[in-house]
């Protein structure tokens, strides 16, 4: 097995007020939330780090500039939009970092359980070849996790 890289477990209470703390997020956001299809999230122009210095400017002259604005614009709205458009932008960040960090370390955690199974697995395994009491029980058990056998050698998983 490579390097152990999570080593430090999390408390359940840890976890759970991490969940009861994201379902307050949730909830303090659910009023305001708007939900868009696929097909609306690929038609929409998007407003991205490039854009919002572009849209800053233009709410900015179109208030001191009314005049400028056609009567279909409705400047009451776009301050609105952008107000929570910059608004969200920082929330949305914490949140991807988040998401990443929360990921990796899921990722790295799963991964080195899983590979402790396989080692345990293959331990079993060797006992049930051996005759190892108690150990035909726990192989023909874990065994049913890999359905088709050993693969041919160049194929990509783990070797039954």
């Amino acid at each position: 097995m490579k390097d152990n890289k999570h080593i430090q477990a999390i408390p359940s209470t840890v976890l759970t007020q991490a969940q009861t703390k994201i379902d307050e997020v949730k909830a303090l956001l659910a009023p305001y939330m708007t939900a868009l299809t696929s097909a609306e999230r690929h038609e929409l122009p998007k407003m991205g780090e490039k854009t919002i210095g572009f849209v800053e400017k233009a709410f900015d002259f179109a208030r001191q500039n009314p005049n400028l604005a056609p009567p279909y614009l409705d400047l009451d709205a776009f301050g609105v939009d952008f107000g929570d458009a910059h608004g969200l932008w920082t929330l949305v960040n914490s949140i991807r970092q988040l998401d990443e960090n929360t990921s990796d370390t899921e990722m790295a955690a799963g991964s080195e359980a899983y590979q402790a199974a396989l080692v345990f697995y293959k331990s079993v395994k060797m006992a049930a070849a051996q005759d190892v009491p108690g150990a035909k029980a726990v192989y023909e058990e874990l065994k049913t996790r890999f359905p088709g056998g050993k693969r041919k050698s160049g194929e990509t998983g783990t070797e039954t």
